[in-house]
């Protein structure tokens, strides 16, 4: 796995409903080995029944996207990883890894749900 993806401080993560339309949003999240943890926080949402949690409940399977766009193209990358994403009410190791990270999750409520993704293939690309 790249640095790069770790390091990057949002991914998209796009998940597919059970009718198979595509859903594609930004996520903060935190890596762990082939774990890559993110969490449905407490900023502001339209809705907190989530499209993207009832796409995993329907299909687990996701992607998540970090990139990087420069003028200068010999500067471009980007990193995907594949997964098996679970979702947890709890999980102290996503929001110990999460606060490390986000020093803003100190002042935002960090109560879950929870992401889990397991990946099963790293993908990447850089000019």
């Amino acid at each position: 796995m790249s640095d790069r993806f770790a390091a990057a401080p949002v991914a998209r993560l796009a998940t597919v409903s059970a009718a198979g339309e595509p859903h594609i949003v930004p996520v903060v999240f935190a890596v762990d080995g082939d774990t890559i943890y993110s969490a449905v926080d407490g900023k502001p949402k339209r809705l907190r029944s989530l499209k993207r949690l009832a796409n995993i409940e329907a299909n687990p399977r996701v992607s998540l996207l970090v990139d990087s766009y420069s003028a200068d193209w010999s500067r471009l990358w980007w990193v995907r990883a594949d997964g098996i994403c679970s979702v947890f009410d709890r999980s102290a190791p996503a929001a110990s890894a999460l606060r490390a990270k986000y020093p803003q999750y100190q002042d935002v409520s960090l109560d879950g749900p929870f992401l889990h993704i397991a990946v099963t293939r790293w993908s990447e690309w850089a000019a």
